[in-house]
Formats: C-alpha cells, sequence, structure tokens
C-alpha cells in the first residue's frame, strides 16, 4: 500500500486490562487500509459508481475515506485492448476494513450482484466490477483472493486513480504507484466535470424521528406535512 496517508492514521491493536486486577483485556477491530478498483462500462456508469460507493461506506466493518473522480478507458479482453467494446468508467476508493478477507469479498460481490453484475464471460462487459487492489502491505494468495491485485502493475485505470488519492502510494512488492504509472503505454481519459464518487458533506443526514415536527391534518388549513426525504431531486443519481 502506501506510506503516510494524507487522510490520517489507521487505529487498531489491542489493549490490556490493569495487571493483577483481574480485569478483561479489550481488544479493538483490527483495522486494515483497503483500496479497491471500481469499474463499469454498461447502463449508466457514473450513477452505478456512485451508488457502488455509497453501499460500500454503508457496509458494517467497512468505512470510506476517500474515492477518486472517474475516468474513461478502453475496454480490456483477454485477448487485449478493444475499442470496439463500450467505454469503461474507473475510479478507486480508499476504505478502512474490519472485515476478514471471505467477508470482505462476500460484501463486494454482494453490491456487484445488487447492481446487475453477471459473470458469463470472463472479462466480459459489466455493470459493475468491484476488485479488492491492496490490504495494506499484505500478500495474500488463497482461492478467492489474490493481494496485490496481480494484474494492478499493468492497469493505468487503477494506477491513475489511485495516484489521485495518494501520490505517495506504494504497490506490495511491486515500488512506487506513480512509477509504475510511468512506465505504461496506455493512458486513461479525464471525464469533462467529473467529481469525486464520495462526498460525505453532501451525503444527506439521518433523521431522528424524535425531532422531525408533527405531521400535520392535511383537512386543516395549512394543508399536508412536506416530508423532504419522499420529494424527488431532478438529476439525482
Amino acid at each position: 500500500m502506501s506510506g503516510p496517508s494524507t487522510f490520517g492514521p489507521r487505529t487498531g491493536g489491542s489493549s490490556a486490562g490493569a495487571p493483577g486486577t483481574g480485569a478483561p483485556s479489550t481488544a479493538a477491530p483490527r483495522v486494515r487500509r483497503a483500496v479497491i478498483a471500481l469499474g463499469s462500462n454498461l447502463g449508466d456508469r457514473d450513477t452505478l459508481l456512485r451508488e457502488a460507493v455509497r453501499a460500500v461506506d454503508a457496509t458494517p466493518g467497512i468505512t470510506v475515506v476517500a474515492a477518486s473522480a472517474p475516468v474513461s478507458s478502453t475496454a480490456v479482453t483477454l485477448d487485449g485492448l478493444d475499442p470496439g467494446k463500450p467505454t469503461y468508467l474507473n475510479a478507486v476508493l480508499l476504505a478502512d476494513v474490519t472485515l476478514d478477507d471471505d467477508a470482505l469479498l462476500d460484501a463486494l460481490q454482494a453490491i456487484e450482484a445488487t447492481h446487475g453484475r453477471t459473470r458469463e464471460v470472463r472479462w466480459g462487459d459489466r455493470t459493475l466490477d468491484l476488485d479488492v487492489v491492496a490490504l495494506d502491505d499484505e500478500r495474500i494468495d488463497t482461492e478467492r483472493l489474490q493481494v496485490p491485485h496481480p494484474r494492478a502493475a499493468e492497469r493505468a485505470f487503477v494506477l491513475e486513480p489511485w495516484l489521485e488519492l495518494d501520490p505517495e502510494a506504494r504497490l506490495a512488492g511491486a515500488g512506487r504507484v506513480a512509477d509504475l504509472a510511468s512506465r505504461l503505454t496506455e493512458r486513461t481519459r479525464p471525464v469533462p466535470g467529473a467529481t469525486s464518487l464520495f462526498d460525505p458533506a453532501s451525503e444527506p443526514p439521518l433523521l431522528d424521528p424524535a425531532s422531525e415536527p408533527p405531521l400535520l391534518d392535511p383537512t386543516s388549513d395549512h394543508g399536508s406535512a412536506h416530508d423532504p426525504t419522499t420529494d424527488p431531486s431532478p438529476g439525482a443519481p
């Protein structure tokens, strides 16, 4: 992964009870910084990516720290680059994760499925792709998960959005992400007017039911109460 992050230190570890007191030890969940790549080349790609980031952040055990703006890239198939395929939008998010490996994969695959992802064709077109690129500096090689992602160092659509979030990022076993990106001939393309896929300040606040005003009697002169949470906003994703 990367060195010291712009987005603050991670927390974790454990603290034991006072010696000789018999107080039970308390262990904080182990927190790992995940780098997750997102891609879509079917449907309303920008909306799909934004919804995916919100879904990841809403998953217990995952807290999104930052997400890049989307970039555009040519589809990669088993036969290589294919300009005839629908163009991809790609992005990267950083998240603090307390889930174990299988639980993290299960959560991401559930989000993919919710957004219409199917797997009939390997490296085929898809509504949503969520790939774990890195988990801290760990090296994992299981039947379900390989970390760092085995092709991350070859993918501009992974490296360039990652650099947007962390210019000092490093890919375990491969080196500085900036150096890796500089060696690639294929480049992503900027999306005019694109903004970060994650802006906590713009997310609607959770309403406390106890603080909501009482509903008005629709037969009264004041009319009916207006619930802003059900009022569709034109153009909202």
